[in-house]
């Protein structure tokens, strides 16, 4: 799964620089919302086609707070590390770990108060979904299901979702996709406040 997820990317890259008119460009945003949609259609379905799995969830109960809870403790100590590493306002980088994959949002947030800071939370948020995407399937198999939630953040309920759906099991998805829902609502006042701060 992992080399389809680099040759595709390396192929789209390789044809957006060659091969593709700018016209195109124009369009790109309608086909990765109606690619997105269908994924998550035929997620939906899979999910649907298992009645158990609400069943489990309601076991779990509270406890389904926990994934996204440590993932926002997670990655604020990530933004406290590498403010202390590479000598940057510790609310500041703590913006920009707020991000939580969520790049362009986080971004547009942060690029008024400093640009430079814009583009690095722009960057890293970035460099965290491809590196999600590519390491989600050997998270699954060396580490666990949970912890794949994590490494995506934010994208854990859209543009993630069919890798771990792929490479965990169908309750993991459901407690993906509520941590995804989440952890991107805590983008919208988490980034806000820190910036605040800054």
């Amino acid at each position: 799964m992992t080399k389809n997820i680099l040759l595709v990317l390396v192929v789209g890259i390789l044809s957006g620089l060659f091969l593709l008119p700018e016209s195109v460009y124009n369009s790109t945003g309608i086909l990765l919302d109606i690619g997105l949609c269908l994924l998550l259609f035929f997620v939906g379905i899979d999910l649907g086609s298992n009645k158990d799995i609400f069943k489990n969830l309601k076991q779990v109960g509270f406890k389904i707070l926990i994934v996204p809870t440590a993932t926002i403790i997670g990655s604020l100590l990530g933004g406290v590390i590498c403010s202390i590493i590479f000598d940057i306002d510790i609310f500041g980088a703590l913006a920009v770990a707020s991000g939580m994959s969520w790049y362009t949002l986080s971004a547009i947030i942060i690029t008024p108060i400093s640009a430079e800071l814009g583009a690095v939370a722009f960057l890293s948020n970035v460099f965290r979904e491809i590196i999600a995407f590519i390491t989600i399937p050997m998270i699954a198999k060396h580490i666990g299901y949970l912890e794949t939630i994590a490494a995506g953040a934010a994208i854990s309920m859209d543009t993630g979702l069919p890798i771990i759906t792929r490479n965990t099991s169908q309750e993991v998805v459901i407690i993906s996709f509520i941590s995804g829902v989440i952890l991107s609502l805590s983008v919208t006042f988490l980034v806000p406040i820190f910036v605040g701060l800054m």
